[in-house]
């Protein structure tokens, strides 16, 4: 007698289906309403197909190309300042020093705070006639810089700024990586009498590779779609220097250009992934190779 076999039952699935409802509400309906509404001139009450108009228009905008430059400087500057800073920070703070409690706490701190409420609050400290930095500097005979109203200064002040906010993240990532790795590994460095570099160089850093590489991704997918830091700091000013891609989309939007402000997003979609995808195979192809 043929033994009947036993169907998986259906109700683990069930699970799947909350999360998945989500991602198409969320995410899979309006990335696809997004790429039609693009082809279109669209009002809350009209929409008329106009085909690749918004693009072609979008890419005549005098400020587009400065945007683009900027998107991919403030990126790659802030993972890149990121990543080393993060480095260094968690390298200090999983060694045994004075106060390391208490020091992680300082550095995650900024993480914790509103974005915006950052940007303000350095647009007054950094502000050139009345700002307590500039006034600081002044105390020792130094005229301190306009920070946000330089031009050649500007986008590389708020790069700083954003460093400073998402350098935590950063750093606990790192901080997981160096702790997960096996301390055989380093009390055999010290057997062997290997210096600080030695051990940094030959263990801490192949072994942190997959927080290296989660760093880099997620600190550059960021930096690419900033937006608030920049719009509270300086609105993409002084002109256009600090402009990115984001506010230059915000403000075809904020002029009620609503087809061609949805054509850059979806643009600004397709340099993200034009950008993340080559580089997460690369870090990804390295991990696989060490």
């Amino acid at each position: 007698m043929a033994v009947r076999k036993k169907r998986p039952s259906p109700y683990p699935s069930w699970f799947y289906i909350p999360a998945a409802a989500l991602y198409v509400v969320f995410f899979a309906v309006p990335t696809f309403a997004s790429f039609f509404f693009s082809l279109t001139r669209w009002t809350l009450f009209d929409v008329t197909f106009i085909g690749f108009d918004n693009f072609v228009q979008f890419f005549r905008e005098p400020q587009l190309y400065q945007g683009f430059i900027n998107t991919v400087i403030y990126g790659f500057v802030t993972s890149a300042a990121k990543v080393v800073l993060g480095m260094a920070l968690a390298l200090l703070l999983t060694s045994p020093i004075i106060g390391r409690g208490y020091l992680r706490a300082v550095v995650f701190f900024p993480v914790l705070v509103s974005t915006i409420g950052i940007g303000l609050t350095f647009k007054a400290l950094l502000d050139p006639f009345h700002g307590i930095v500039n006034g600081a500097l002044g105390l020792f005979g130094i005229a301190g810089p306009g920070w946000f109203t330089d031009p050649k200064l500007a986008l590389l002040s708020i790069a700083a700024v954003d460093v400073w906010k998402g350098v935590g993240i950063a750093t606990l990532i790192f901080m997981a990586g160096i702790v997960a790795i096996p301390q055989e590994y380093f009390e055999a460095a010290r057997v062997d009498g290997a210096n600080s570099w030695a051990v940094f160089r030959s263990i801490t850093l192949p072994l942190s590779r997959p927080a290296i590489s989660t760093v880099i991704l997620l600190s550059l997918i960021g930096g690419l779609r900033s937006f608030d830091l920049i719009w509270a700091t300086t609105r993409g000013g002084p002109g256009f220097t600090s402009d990115v891609m984001a506010s230059v989309i915000y403000k075809q939007y904020q002029a009620g250009y609503f087809g061609l402000s949805t054509a850059g997003n979806v643009l600004l979609f397709l340099v993200v992934t034009a950008i993340m995808i080559p580089i997460s195979r690369l870090l990804n192809r390295k991990e696989v190779e060490a």
